[in-house]
């Protein structure tokens, strides 16, 4: 490991709703049962990937895992188990393996494509499976940041991409560009037929080129999600 370089996480997950009965999606009423992160540079590059089952949801609340919006995915995560590309494990081990690789790499900030979601999403399975009596699923000091507020000031305003977007139909009800992390990716890699696949790491390796490609504009911005 190169001490010199400023190594950051990439995070994503998914989740299944603790209260299916809930309009609307919140955060605050998901629980996080696909985690995955890879330790990376600013220019993309991968040091270290993790693909983790959360057992304490995926397993022990499978009610709950019928209302997750991707619950026909669920044989693929078992062939992934099958195969040890993904590890079936608790959350209290999975954090835990987050925070050693964050100090295992002096990680100080951790980006997510927004971040909003899966802050939320982690936190409240952190105080969901603890009762609260461990409510912050971030390490104290670290900078929560968002390659979607990268994409909105950086990506959004340029005329190659708000051009891509409207020749494509990528536009949102008041005809400005869409910014999910699958259009974006598109627009890249060059890729316009690329299909996210809404699991953990696969979606981090295309969210760190997303931020890869924010750092490679060498513009000024603010990555931090609440600032």
């Amino acid at each position: 490991m190169d001490k010199r370089k400023s190594y950051k996480i990439v995070l994503d997950c998914e989740t299944a709703p603790c209260d299916k009965d809930f309009e609307g999606v919140s955060p605050y009423n998901m629980l996080t049962y696909d985690i995955g992160w890879a330790v990376v540079d600013k220019h993309g590059n991968v040091y270290r990937e993790r693909s983790f089952v959360v057992a304490d949801i995926f397993l022990e609340e499978k009610d709950l895992m019928k209302s997750a919006y991707y619950a026909k995915k669920i044989p693929e995560y078992w062939d992934g188990i099958k195969s040890k590309e993904r590890t079936l494990t608790n959350f209290y081990r999975m954090r835990k393996t987050l925070l050693d690789d964050i100090a295992e790499y002096n990680v100080k900030q951790v980006f997510a494509h927004n971040m909003r979601f899966d802050y939320g999403a982690c936190t409240n399975t952190q105080r969901w499976l603890t009762k609260s009596k461990y409510r912050y699923f971030f390490p104290k000091g670290i900078e929560i940041c968002d390659t979607l507020k990268m994409a909105r000031q950086l990506i959004a305003p340029m005329p190659t991409y708000q051009k891509f977007c409207f020749d494509n139909g990528y536009m949102t009800k008041n005809n400005q560009p869409r910014l999910t992390a699958e259009i974006i990716y598109r627009f890249i890699s060059g890729n316009n037929d690329f299909q996210e696949e809404h699991k953990g790491l696969e979606d981090v390796l295309i969210e760190k080129e997303i931020m890869a490609y924010c750092y490679r504009k060498h513009q000024k911005m603010e990555p931090r999600l609440w600032v």
